[in-house]
């Protein structure tokens, strides 16, 4: 009996195994081979005298006045903060460049966002505006970066009017998420001077989630079998539909660039790719045969938002504001100025590349509606056995109709498989939950990732030997009755019920499971 047991449950485990094997694609990402090579480590922008370069990147020069601003939009208004450098006689100074900045993913507020930033560049001498993000037009679910970039040229607009500000040499600052807004807004509006791409993802957003993703799970550490569930999660079409900005493509738009990028990446940043992105921005600026200068920053320990660790906290990289003010100030001659790589050394782990999309379970809905669907069903036939029974007793009780029940050890085993397969479920959410929790803060706990690991499987498992148990039950029941007993394998429409409801609902936990990696056997 315990032979039949561990066979039926080897076989299940594996008919789990090649189910999970074909019902979605593997991940296999490409080893970045080619790496760049800065030609010097020290960032400081070329193309101006030693002297010169101090004085244009000098943070800290100027005392800095801000004052808050409205933004006319296509039928509503935002608010903004206006940082300019002010001279020893109190006025703003005449004829300086401008920077208008874009934000990244989330929400934004002028007064939040890209404080350091801003006020170190106006501290140099460069006029800067931080719009507030608008947000009617803006969702999770829902996001128009053409129509983004139409909004924030009204901050370039605005910009080019206030005093004291070079309508000539007002340029556009994005970070993260706004640089795939950036290059569209210099392509529609080429008077934009110039654009700084600060942590730019380049690819579209989906191959940005994809590689973010598995390169915070190897910083985790996590079992390789984790990582299937990356094209599963990241490829789909997710639940409810919309986000149809996943695919969104930069590229057309960085080809039509024709004023000078610079482009800055932290070296500690694990969620973008800093080297393909910068050798995509150099290669698609130079489709057109006119290439817009591009000027590459790499700055060590720095994280996605150029920040490192500096007096108990978070700052700004010391040399970043000062390069990019440099930069700003020194045009045209610093535009294409040698060194065009420089700074730390890169190490891209992966490319970023097109994510596999899922086969038969690439509608999110159906693999929510499947889950939702096996817990239901998981709850439906017991309920309506027991509300049953109290039927029966209540109103039936003269009743000569055999009470419904199930074959002998079969209730057991049923109870088992429900509860296993809910069980592995839970716990599957739960570690990914946790798993996500360490990615984020850039922990790495073995405890958490390798045993939580090991329990979600060993309950699977677990709902693998229940499920071999209701095989041999109704095996069993079945060859008692053919050997002439009065056995059933349910007797009475609610216990019939709750046995289909019970093995359905449970088929599709287990095949949900099996989908999101935890049956893998190397197959």
């Amino acid at each position: 009996m315990v032979f039949r047991t561990i066979a039926t449950t080897a076989a299940i485990l594996v008919g789990l195994a090649l189910t999970g094997a074909v019902a979605g694609p593997q991940w296999d990402p490409v080893p970045v081979t080619d790496h760049l090579v800065p030609a010097t480590e020290d960032t400081a922008i070329g193309g101006v005298d030693a002297e010169a370069a101090e004085e244009l990147g000098a943070v800290g020069a100027y005392e800095v006045r801000e004052t808050a601003v409205t933004i006319p939009l296509d039928g509503t208004a935002v608010g903004g903060l206006l940082r300019q450098p002010v001279g020893d006689d109190g006025e703003v100074l005449a004829d300086r460049p401008g920077v208008v900045y874009v934000h990244g993913a989330g929400t934004g507020k002028s007064t939040e966002a890209f404080i350091e930033s801003a006020t170190a560049l106006a501290s140099a001498g460069i006029v800067t505006l931080v719009p507030d993000k608008r947000l009617d037009t803006y969702t999770t679910r829902d996001r128009d970066y053409v129509a983004m970039a139409a909004d924030y040229r009204r901050s370039v607009d605005l910009l080019r009017t206030v005093d004291g500000v070079d309508a000539a040499q007002v340029g556009v600052y994005g970070e993260s998420e706004g640089t795939w807004i950036v290059p569209v807004m210099q392509a529609q509006d080429p008077t934009i001077a110039f654009t700084v791409l600060v942590s730019a993802p380049v690819v579209p957003p989906r191959q940005q989630a994809a590689f973010a993703v598995d390169s915070y799970l190897r910083n985790t550490g996590v079992p390789e079998q984790v990582f299937r569930a990356i094209p599963r999660a990241v490829g789909m079409q997710l639940p409810g539909g919309g986000f149809e900005y996943a695919d969104f493509d930069v590229r057309p738009w960085l080809e039509e660039q024709t004023a000078p990028v610079l482009v800055a990446y932290g070296t500690a940043d694990p969620s973008m790719p800093i080297e393909q992105g910068a050798r995509q921005v150099i290669a698609d600026t130079a489709v057109n045969g006119d290439d817009a200068p591009v000027t590459v920053r790499y700055y060590a320990g720095a994280n996605h938002g150029i920040n490192v660790p500096l007096d108990g906290g978070m700052h700004l990289h010391p040399d970043f504001a000062r390069d990019v003010a440099t930069w700003v100030q020194g045009m045209p001659a610093t535009a294409d100025a040698a060194p065009r790589i420089a700074g730390d050394t890169p190490n891209q782990l992966y490319l970023a590349s097109a994510v596999p999309q899922p086969r038969w379970w690439g509608n999110g809905d159906i693999v929510v509606g499947a889950v939702i669907a096996g817990v239901a069903l998981l709850v439906v036939g017991p309920v309506v056995w027991g509300a049953h029974a109290l039927v029966r007793r209540t109103l039936l009780r003269r009743s000569s109709t055999v009470a419904p029940r199930l074959a002998r050890g079969l209730r057991s085993s049923l109870l088992g498989l429900a509860l296993g397969s809910v069980a592995t479920m839970i716990a599957l959410v739960a570690y990914l939950l946790a798993v996500a929790r360490l990615a984020l803060d850039y922990e790495r706990d073995d405890l958490v990732v390798q045993g939580g690991w090991i329990v979600v499987r060993l309950l699977g498992v677990a709902a693998a030997v229940a499920a071999a148990l209701v095989i041999r039950r109704v095996a069993d029941a079945r060859a008692e009755r053919r050997a002439g007993a009065d056995v059933a394998v349910a007797r009475g429409w609610p216990a019939v019920l709750t046995f289909w409801c019970t093995l359905a609902g449970s088929l599709a936990v287990l095949g949900t499971l099996a989908y999101w990696g935890v049956y893998q056997l190397g197959i």
